[in-house]
């Protein structure tokens, strides 16, 4: 029977995990460890899940889990001390879905202090391809200290594919790309992350996918930063990949060159989606901040609408898998 997750404290603001799982994996390239890579030590615990840690060093794999209750965290100093990469894109092997360099899509999944790469694209001649980093559709997952590098399609924070709605948590990451790097239908929930636009003839943060107004989905990102290579063109807070697409930025320090209208349509000139999304920003602040230049089917909070959109008001009442986070 699995054991619930407590989180133990949170440390210069980051979320530190601390699960009840006895005995953990220990996965290192030092020849006397029983896992060498990171999928043989999954594939060792048992259906209920368990604790992975990841000793520092690169590890050039493609990760897929599938179990519930697995918390893999790094045990170096920094994210960057521990890296999973791989390069895969779309276009060679049968789709987006299939590029991820670790695709999660257990429930109670847990990821800390590590970094995810898909490098596909760091060939110049791969660069238009989707090549995800980071797939995680299951629900209840928390995703604090992680590095998700990529380029377009950096991280897929998406429902499962039996339609059932995922609850997902992003707390101190950094995730950097450049097209649509963060998409997908989850009800995804991002605190002081940074996300960083690549140099690229576009930037577009997002693109969520809420298909139906009554589907429980949308983004919010909470006290984050965006950042942009200098040489980083036309860049956008997001576009709508479905009509009724959410994205909320809160208290959100934009640090990159936003274009005034902010949003963008999903093919301008050929599709009318920005009407039905949900578009809206409270207390944007830096260089992207534009409230009177936004796009007219944008919004701009009010206090008691902004609060709607808190940590506590957005997962509601069921939130113990979220113990450790303070309420905001």
């Amino acid at each position: 029977m699995r054991v619930s997750v407590l989180f133990a404290a949170v440390l210069a603001g980051y979320v530190c995990i601390s699960t009840a799982h006895a005995q953990p994996l220990f996965v290192s390239h030092a020849g006397r460890a029983a896992y060498h890579s990171v999928q043989a030590a999954i594939d060792a615990l048992p259906a209920q899940g368990g604790d992975i840690q990841i000793a520092p060093g690169i590890y050039r794999e493609k990760v897929k889990l599938s179990k519930s209750g697995v918390h893999i965290k790094g045990s170096g100093k920094r994210p960057d001390d521990t890296v999973i990469v791989y390069g895969d894109g779309a276009i060679n092997v049968g789709g987006t879905a299939h590029s991820a360099t670790l695709d999660a899509s257990g429930d109670d999944f847990q990821l800390d202090n590590l970094t995810i790469q898909n490098d596909y694209a760091l060939n110049p001649a791969n660069s238009s391809s989707q090549a995800v980093a980071l797939s995680v559709t299951g629900d209840r997952d928390v995703i604090t200290r992680v590095r998700l590098l990529g380029a377009q399609d950096t991280l897929f924070a998406s429902k499962g594919p039996n339609g059932r709605m995922s609850r997902q948590y992003f707390g101190s990451c950094y995730i950097e790309g450049h097209v649509d790097f963060i998409f997908g239908d989850a009800k995804a929930y991002f605190r002081q992350c940074e996300l960083h636009g690549l140099a690229n003839q576009a930037v577009v943060y997002t693109a969520q996918s809420k298909g139906t107004p009554d589907e429980d989905s949308a983004y919010v990102f909470d006290h984050c930063r965006l950042t942009a290579d200098p040489a980083a063109g036309y860049v956008a807070l997001g576009r709508p990949w479905r009509p009724y697409a959410t994205v909320i930025f809160l208290s959100t320090k934009m640090d990159a060159p936003v274009i005034a209208e902010g949003w963008r349509e999903w093919t301008p000139g050929q599709t009318n989606k920005l009407r039905t999304a949900n578009y809206a920003e409270y207390k944007s602040s830096g260089i992207g901040a534009n409230p009177a230049g936004r796009e007219p089917h944008s919004h701009q909070l009010t206090d008691s609408e902004a609060a709607k959109w808190s940590l506590s008001a957005f997962f509601g009442d069921a939130t113990d898998w979220l113990s450790g986070v303070p309420p905001r």
